[in-house]
C-alpha cells in the first residue's frame, strides 16, 4: 500500500475531530471504513497512529510526528486547489506581503491595472512574510529592514533594493514645542514617552539603540501603531515614522536631526519574472508618495534629488537584484 493525500486527510481529520465516528461524518465515509484505512496505514508505517480509547481518539509519539508532516502536505493541497479553482474563474492572482506603508495603495492601485488580480496580506514581521514566500505562499513581499538588524533572507529568494537607507522621521504632537521646528533633535523629546510596536522585526532594539546613543532614557509604552496615531495626536506619545507618513490633525511629521535610524525597503520574490513585473509598478508608488510628504523630498533635495522629483534620484534607487548565497 502507498500512502495517498486521502490517507493523510484522514489521519488529520481524526486528530481534528477526536474520534473515528465524528471523522468518518465530517470526511463522508462509513466508520468501519475509516477504521479498516486507519490500520492499513498503520501497517505501511510500522506502528500505531493513535490510541483508541473510550474517550475518543488519541495521537501516539508517532502520530503527532506523521501528523506533523502531513498537515502541511494537505494544507499545502488545499491551497493549490482553491488558487486553481479561483484562476479559472477569475484569472492567475498575484499574491502579495507587505509591511505597513503610505505606498502600498498607490501600488495595489496600479497593480488593479494589470491583467492579474492582486491578493494582499498584511503583517507586521517582515521575517514572516519573507518565509511565507519561500514557502510558496505569497509569491512578492514588500518588505522594511530595520538598520542593525538584519533579516533572515531564506537564499532561495531574489532580492531588488528600492531604497537603501529611508531615514526614519519622528511623528509628534503639533502643539510640541519641538513640532515648531523642521528638524527635531532627540533631546528635545527627552521628557516624552514614546511608543514602539516590539511586533516590528528589528524596531525595538533599533529605538533603544538611537536612544541610548542619544544618553536619553525616556519611559517606553508598547503598542500597535494605529493606536499610536491617536495618542500621538492627542499629546500623549511621540513615536518613529516613515517619512512618507503625512502629517494629520493633532499630528506633526518631522525630521530627526542626524538622521540616527534608517530602514532599508526591498522587494523579495522567488523568481526573477516576478520581480521584473511588479518592482517598477512599486517604485512608481513609491515616489508618488515621496512628492506629497514636504519633509521627506526636502531631505531628499538636500542629498542631490532634482527639484521636480520626477524620477528617484541614483543614489537612492536600487534597481539590481541580488541572490542570497545558500
Amino acid at each position: 500500500m502507498e500512502l495517498e493525500v486521502r490517507h493523510l486527510r484522514a489521519l488529520c481529520a481524526i486528530a481534528d475531530t477526536g474520534s473515528l465516528h465524528r471523522a468518518a461524518r465530517q470526511l463522508g465515509v462509513a466508520q468501519p471504513s475509516l477504521s479498516t484505512q486507519l490500520r492499513r496505514i498503520e501497517q505501511e508505517l510500522g506502528g500505531t497512529l493513535f490510541l483508541r480509547e473510550r474517550t475518543g481518539c488519541r495521537p501516539t509519539a508517532l502520530g503527532r510526528v506523521v501528523l506533523g508532516r502531513a498537515r502541511p502536505l494537505v494544507a499545502e493541497l488545499h491551497a493549490l486547489v482553491a488558487d486553481a479553482r479561483a484562476a479559472a474563474v477569475t484569472g492567475p492572482q498575484l499574491r502579495i506581503g507587505s509591511t505597513a506603508s503610505p505606498a502600498l495603495a498607490g501600488w495595489l492601485r496600479r497593480l488593479r491595472d494589470d491583467p492579474q488580480e492582486a491578493l494582499l496580506q498584511m503583517d507586521v514581521s517582515a521575517n514572516a512574510l519573507l518565509r511565507m514566500v519561500a514557502d510558496g505562499q505569497l509569491d512578492v513581499a514588500f518588505v522594511h529592514e530595520v538598520e542593525g538588524c538584519p533579516l533572515r533572507i531564506p537564499p532561495e529568494l531574489g532580492i531588488r533594493v528600492l531604497v537603501d537607507r529611508e531615514p526614519q522621521f519622528v511623528s509628534l504632537p503639533t502643539d510640541h514645542p519641538a513640532a515648531a521646528r523642521p528638524v527635531v533633535r532627540l533631546a528635545d523629546l527627552a521628557e516624552d514617552r514614546w511608543m514602539v510596536d516590539p511586533t516590528v522585526d528589528g524596531e525595538w532594539d533599533a529605538v533603544h539603540r538611537m536612544l541610548r546613543a542619544a544618553g536619553l532614557n525616556p519611559r517606553i509604552l508598547h503598542g500597535d501603531y494605529h493606536t499610536t496615531a491617536s495618542l500621538v495626536a492627542t499629546g500623549e506619545v511621540v513615536t518613529v515614522c516613515q517619512p512618507t507618513c503625512q502629517s494629520r490633525p493633532g499630528m506633526a511629521v518631522r525630521r530627526l536631526h542626524g538622521d540616527p535610524l534608517g530602514v532599508r525597503l526591498m522587494l523579495a520574490a522567488r523568481t526573477e519574472e516576478v520581480l521584473d513585473s511588479v518592482y517598477p509598478v512599486l517604485v512608481e508608488a513609491y515616489w508618488d508618495t515621496v512628492r506629497q510628504a514636504p519633509a521627506y523630498r526636502e531631505w531628499l533635495m538636500a542629498k542631490g534629488a532634482p527639484p521636480g522629483l520626477g524620477a528617484p534620484p541614483s543614489p537612492y534607487e536600487h534597481t539590481y537584484s541580488e541572490k542570497k548565497p545558500a
